[in-house]
């Protein structure tokens, strides 16, 4: 019953910024958490950064504290990952997903969208 479609990714060089958006549709729990992942060749996913839909909680990994930013428009069923900064070993494709709790473990999150690739030149 729920849908995630990622999208804004695309090419950037290093220093510059690029948001991300993820769409959500489908029934969602009001309580629920979305976060980012990411997922580069040859490596396991990896957390980003989490939030609930209220604001109350929010966690960022340390590699883009400082750096991304996650937000919100509940009204719209979106969350944004604002990503400045951007160095070269952020590229990956980035992922979104729903789930009960904001937590850093994918395991903790029951639905995922399909992904925007992220590339950063040097």
């Amino acid at each position: 019953q729920v849908q995630l479609v990622e999208s804004g990714g695309g090419l950037a060089q290093a220093g510059e910024s690029l948001r991300l958006s993820c769409a959500a549709s489908g029934r969602t729990f009001r309580n629920s958490a979305m976060g980012w992942f990411r997922q580069a060749p040859g490596k396991e996913r990896e957390f980003v950064a989490a939030t609930s839909w209220s604001g109350g909680s929010t966690q960022y990994a340390e590699s883009v504290k400082g750096r991304f930013t996650i937000s919100r428009d509940n009204a719209k069923n979106t969350v944004y990952l604002q990503m400045n900064s951007l160095k070269p070993e952020d590229t990956a494709v980035y992922l979104c997903a729903l789930g009960l709790a904001v937590t850093t473990r994918t395991g903790g999150y029951a639905y995922w969208g399909q992904g925007t690739q992220v590339t950063v030149s040097s």
